[in-house]
């Protein structure tokens, strides 16, 4: 599978990217990558170790000479985002991802691409085996579970990484350098609620709101793309006129990905069903006007299900339900007023389910300020309390506080003005990379990230610029060379 990708240049690179485009590596699920790594390391002749969370260090000697350069980090992460168009079967446990090249960008058949991080990855295992590349002392580090809950950076052993300078490979923007990136939390909110069996006169729909682009939850959030879960939500409170009571409800399944889709199933009173069906034609052409330019493809459609299900939320249930999630926080919350043009706080309103009277919501905040992440974490659970539901924060980790003075920095500046033309525009971005979790664990440590183009991420629209890779490739490699000709007395 896959074959044409070892056709693109960098060849090394590909023919990597291949190999992860073949084996599926869903977050949690990446030890058939991990053992087929380590394979290969033996192949190579490369140590490999693991720390106690699985995560996986390959290191590489210094070319003769060079011993005595900083130690460099290549670092990624294993897994990706899986997500599939909802009327394309696929299995990510399974199924390789099959990608195509059009007009200069690889793409995926209706699925997630993995690019995000994988093209990363690939460069790293590329520079490993470059025998022709002169280098100081370098480790490669692949993490595990870094788009679920950043589990392999935050449970990573300590007193274990041997380098003075870590690259990340996980950013997206060509001729953009990032030295600083946002912090987050998932917040959790789940109740029981009481429900009511369904009444002889009542009859049921089924909504479905789909065709939204979707996108990273971080740096996709400020475009005013279309939230399935919000819009969805928005549909159902104008529909309360018509005396429905919510059923069941999914929407979205990653906190990290702008929802594209979410579905309901309610109750109404039979003689209400023409009115619902003629008003949801006018509400879609509402949400589709409001959204045109950015979000075209929104689908609203209905259905009447011939058998109903035997119960739903009774009515204040449904009623409080619906104001609390028409009302929760989504989207930008605070533009940052020391780095200009950055967003400081987000949330994203990821997965929301309801399933026999069992509410769920797991949404995503980003900021710059831990203390922002707990006020709106606080927001959350006053206004959840008002419906008796639980509210908890999981999977914090900590913002990458920016160092504009690096000295890795300055010499990854002067070598893109040599290489590329042009200085690279210097960044703080609004995602959660790993390197703040990393800088914890080892303060010592310089970092930057820079990456190709790629867009779409976390949705089946993702793709690369192929032309990207190519730049990225000729920067990584120039920038270790250059690194290798430091003293040891200049860290970077």
């Amino acid at each position: 599978m896959n074959a044409h990708l070892e056709q693109l240049s960098p060849q090394p690179l590909w023919r990597h990217f291949r190999t992860l485009c073949n084996t599926p590596r869903s977050s949690g699920q990446e030890a058939e990558l991990v053992a087929i790594l380590e394979r290969w390391a033996e192949q190579q002749g490369l140590e490999h170790d693991r720390d106690d969370f699985g995560n996986l260090r390959l290191k590489k000697p210094a070319t003769p000479g060079h011993e005595q350069a900083p130690g460099v980090i290549l670092q990624g992460h294993l897994d990706m985002v899986a997500q599939a168009n909802a009327d394309h079967p696929h299995d990510f446990t399974r199924d390789p991802i099959e990608t195509y090249v059009e007009a200069g960008w690889l793409r995926a058949h209706h699925t997630t691409l993995g690019a995000d991080n994988g093209l990363g990855v690939a460069a790293a295992l590329a520079i490993l085996e470059d025998d022709t590349l002169v280098h100081g002392p370098l480790e490669a580090l692949f993490t595990l579970e870094e788009e679920t809950s950043m589990g392999g950076a935050l449970n990573l052993g300590e007193e274990w990484l041997e380098g003075d300078l870590l690259l990340n490979l996980d950013s997206e923007d060509r001729g953009e350098v990032f030295i600083g990136c946002a912090g987050g939390a998932d917040i959790v909110v789940e109740v029981q609620l009481p429900t009511a069996e369904t009444g002889l006169d009542e009859v049921a729909l089924e909504l479905s709101l789909t065709g939204l682009l979707g996108g990273h939850s971080g740096m996709d959030i400020h475009l005013g793309r279309g939230n399935a879960n919000r819009l969805l939500v928005r549909v159902l409170r104008v529909l309360e006129a018509y005396d429905i009571r919510l059923a069941s409800y999914r929407g979205g399944t990653l906190r990290n990905a702008i929802p594209r889709e979410a579905f309901a199933t309610l109750l109404l009173p039979q003689d209400e069903c023409d009115a619902v069906e003629r008003r949801i034609g006018e509400l879609e052409h509402e949400l589709r006007a409001e959204l045109a330019g950015v979000d075209d493809g929104l689908c609203l459609t209905v259905s009447r299900l011939e058998s109903p299900p035997a119960e739903a939320l009774n009515a204040q249930a449904s009623h409080m339900l619906l104001a609390a999630l028409n009302v929760a926080p989504y989207g930008v919350e605070r533009m940052s007023s020391s780095v200009a043009g950055v967003m400081e706080t987000s949330n994203n309103l990821g997965v929301v389910s309801l399933e026999q009277g069992r509410f769920h919501l797991c949404a995503l905040v980003r900021s710059l300020r831990d203390s922002a992440v707990e006020a709106m974490a606080d927001r959350f659970r006053g206004l959840f309390d008002l419906i008796g539901a639980r509210t908890r924060v999981e999977n914090a980790y900590p913002g990458w506080t920016p160092a504009p003075d690096s000295a890795l920095l300055a010499r990854f500046e002067r070598l893109h003005l040599q290489l590329v033309g042009r200085e690279p525009a210097v960044k703080v971005i609004h995602a959660g990379l790993e390197c703040g979790i990393l800088a914890g664990k080892y303060p010592h440590l310089e970092m930057i990230s820079f990456g190709p183009s790629i867009r779409g991420a976390h949705s089946p629209d993702e793709r690369v610029e192929l032309s990207s890779v190519e730049e990225f490739w000729c920067l990584l490699r120039g920038l270790i060379e250059d690194l290798a000709a430091a003293p040891a007395a200049d860290r970077a």
